[in-house]
């Protein structure tokens, strides 16, 4: 399992509706992907949830690097960089994957939680704690699937988390979901990933 995400921060008169209509209208497109696990289509507002800025930043998970790569340089990504200019794309290893306890809901709002991984601790431990938080968040009540994946060149974690209802039991920058491709998550290995 591989997770990736890029962000596309927007002007704060930027009108949202843009991205929505973008979304609507090509977001089927990786419904049928090969070797992508989910593509969460994911909206930041400036003054909605907390949010400072007005923000389109896609989160997936990959069952296979192919795939990834496949759309990193295949066309699908071109597209996005030929609209809006090449943005930087952020990639973790998976930990851990567990579907939560409305994993048949549709999700509606996504929580990502990113933290740095303080020197001098015992990298297993802080591993087993990250894959420990992803059974919690997803026994929790709405909760529809939860992830947690490292950066080891910046020594990141990162938790994300779908909810299907408006108040999530998670805590990080909070998203709106505007679509889901999950044509690969059913085959997405659920628990500790190492």
């Amino acid at each position: 399992m591989h997770a990736m995400q890029y962000e596309l921060t927007l002007p704060a008169d930027y009108d949202m509706n843009v991205i929505r209509d973008r979304v609507a209208r090509i977001g089927h497109l990786l419904d049928d992907w090969e070797g992508l696990g989910f593509k969460a289509y994911l909206l930041r507002e400036r003054g909605v949830d907390g949010s400072p800025v007005n923000q389109y930043a896609p989160f997936y998970l990959w069952n296979s690097m192919e795939g990834m790569n496949s759309f990193l340089w295949g066309g699908a990504f071109q597209g996005l960089s030929d609209d809006f200019g090449r943005p930087s794309v952020r990639q973790w290893s998976g930990l851990a994957y567990a579907e939560g306890t409305a994993a048949s809901g549709t999700a509606r709002i996504a929580v990502r939680h990113r933290r740095r991984v303080p020197d001098g601790v015992v990298l297993a431990d802080v591993m087993a704690e990250a894959t420990d938080e992803v059974g919690r968040l997803a026994g929790e009540d709405g909760a529809v699937l939860a992830a947690a994946a490292v950066d080891t060149s910046r020594w990141e974690l990162v938790h994300f988390s779908l909810w299907e209802h408006r108040t999530p039991k998670a805590e990080g920058d909070v998203f709106q979901v505007l679509h889901l491709s999950a044509p690969g998550r059913d085959a997405l290995t659920e628990g500790r990933q190492w």
